[in-house]
Formats: structure tokens, sequence, C-alpha cells
């Protein structure tokens, strides 16, 4: 009896002693490329980083490492314009993904099936982000779509009354960090409230700073060359300063390029003659930020003492502000 119970005493000490498996396992496939490269990239404030390398043999890859909680990551090929998404959970995931990144299949993880199913859904006109919130309210997924998406959507209002609905065991998820720092931000620049100073450079690189137009009424106006919204909204942008620029009134540029022979491009080419700004950061510039501005084109219309009275006045909606408010 003695012996049995030392042998039954080893074989757990021996089961202790294992290595308990941990982190993330991605066996992937990419269809129709036998041979090549995937890279897995790491997301943060809108962009992705590289963080690994896997070769591509005979379809097939395999990506291994942990992360401390679920997170969005990308995958890319050398094909792809942009990576595909997808959150890294620890558990193994078998994942199928098309060269050009137009497709992506996730098995095995309830989070990027909760993902996956809203990827779409979020650019819907009237999709009720409230609702997932309320569902999922532990889900990083719900504080991702959040913070990506609907920070600069929402009337700051309810935008705290959404995030204050997600779970305190996403107290540390670097969404919901994100996320309480744009809701900080953005009430610091509501309307009637004095816009923060700042200084940036202008096309020639000479400093130019926000409080160098005080005394007139001046639309912050946020954008890129890379922004069809923004391009097609310029037109407009032009017509409003032509018709007030002799009223005390201008348009100063600010924009988020990294690019600076496409910044003046786009400038030349948009006949955009007022001041222009960039530090050509892209969204790591820090002026964004300051304002909480999360997506382009956005704009503030200030009045001559630097003070915030409009937000987001676009196509007639500028014509009739600037209406009303110049005499």
């Amino acid at each position: 009896m003695k012996q049995f119970v030392m042998l039954v005493l080893s074989g757990l000490l021996m089961v202790s002693c294992q290595e308990v498996p941990k982190g993330y396992v991605i066996n992937g496939i990419v269809e129709n490329m036998p041979e090549g490269k995937v890279y897995l990239k790491s997301f943060r404030n809108k962009m992705f980083f590289d963080v690994d390398t896997a070769d591509v043999k005979d379809g097939k890859f395999t990506f291994k490492g942990e992360v401390d909680q679920p997170l969005l990551f990308g995958l890319a090929t050398d094909q792809m314009d942009y990576p595909v998404q997808f959150f890294i959970e620890n558990v193994n995931m078998n994942v199928a993904v098309d060269p050009e990144g137009e497709t992506i299949t996730v098995e095995n993880s309830p989070i990027n099936d909760l993902f996956r199913e809203n990827a779409t859904k979020v650019f819907e006109k009237g999709y009720n982000i409230d609702s997932l919130v309320n569902k999922y309210p532990s889900s990083p997924v719900a504080a991702f779509y959040l913070y990506r998406y609907f920070t600069y959507q929402l009337p700051l209002q309810q935008l705290t009354e959404t995030r204050n609905q997600l779970s305190q065991n996403l107290a540390d998820c670097p969404y919901v960090k994100d996320l309480d720092a744009i809701i900080e931000q953005l009430n610091h620049v509501q309307i009637g409230q004095k816009a923060p100073e700042f200084s940036l450079p202008d096309t020639a690189g000479v400093i130019v700073s926000l409080s160098d137009f005080k005394g007139k009424y001046v639309l912050l106006d946020f954008w890129a060359s890379w922004c069809p919204p923004c391009r097609k909204e310029n037109p407009n942008v032009v017509k409003a300063y032509q018709k007030y620029k002799d009223k005390n009134f201008t348009v100063l540029g600010i924009s988020l390029d990294k690019d600076k022979g496409k910044w003046l491009k786009a400038i030349e080419d948009d006949q955009l003659t007022w001041t222009h700004l960039s530090d050509l950061k892209y969204w790591d510039s820090e002026i964004p930020a300051l304002y909480g501005i999360r997506g382009i084109p956005a704009n503030l219309l200030l009045d001559p003492d630097g003070v915030i009275i409009a937000k987001n006045i676009k196509e007639e909606e500028l014509h009739k502000k600037l209406e009303e408010v110049i005499k």
C-alpha cells in the first residue's frame, strides 16, 4: 500500500513538473501562395507595427508567442495593401487568409467570432454600439470597436455613458486606457472652451502658432492628402474661404500627412490657398490628440478670441454657421 501511494505521488509530481502549455499558436494557411513571407503586426494608435515574420512553405506558416490579454493584430503579405485584422488570445488558432488580404477565417477563437460578426456592421448607418457594449461588457472586442470607431461619432456624454458600461475587468485593456484618455481630452475641447495653443511648421518649415491668428475667425481643418473624404470636402472649404476671407475669416489646415511631396501636391491640386501646417508625423502627431481628433476630415471653428464655437461642420452646415457668425 505504501509503495502504491508513493507511486501515485511520484506520478503526480511528474505531472506537476511538466511545463503547462501557455501562449498562442497560430497555424496558418495562405491560399494560392505556396512560398513567401507572412508578417505579424501589432496595432496601436491606428497603425500596425511588425512584430514577427514567418516563412510560408507549401502554403502554410506558424506563429508562436504570448499575449498578456487578447489584443488586435494584423497579418500581411507583400501583396497586401493593408493587414487583415484579427484578435490574438492565448489559444491554438487555425487561420486562413488570401494573399491580397480580402478574406480571413479564424477557428477556435470565440473572440474572433464576435470580432468578425461586427467587422462590417460597425460601418452601417444606425449601428448601435451601446447594444454591443451592453451585451458584451467584458469583451475587448466591444472596447476596441468603441475606441476605434465611435470616439468621433458619439456626443461626449453618450460616449462617456457607453464607456462606463464596460466591465472593470477591462481596466488594463489598452483600448479602454486610450478611450479614457480621449474622453479626458475631449472634455477640454468642447464648444465654449478656449482652443488649446499649439505650434507647427508650415510648408516652408517656418513655425506658426495658433495664437498668430488671434482676432480672426479660424476654421481649424484637420485633413490629409491620403484621405478621400477630406479631398471631397476641400472644394466646399475653398468656397467658404473665398466668400469670407476678406471678412476677418481664415482657414488653418493641419495635415496628418507623412510624405511632404504628396502633401504639397494635394494643396496645389485642390487649390488650398490658406496657411497649412504639419509635422508630417501621421497619427503620431500630438496635435490631433490634443484636440481629441480620431478621424478626418474634422474641423473646429474658433471665434476671434480663440473660443470654440462649432465642431465638425461640413457642406451646407459650414456655410450656414459662417453666415450666422460673420456679419
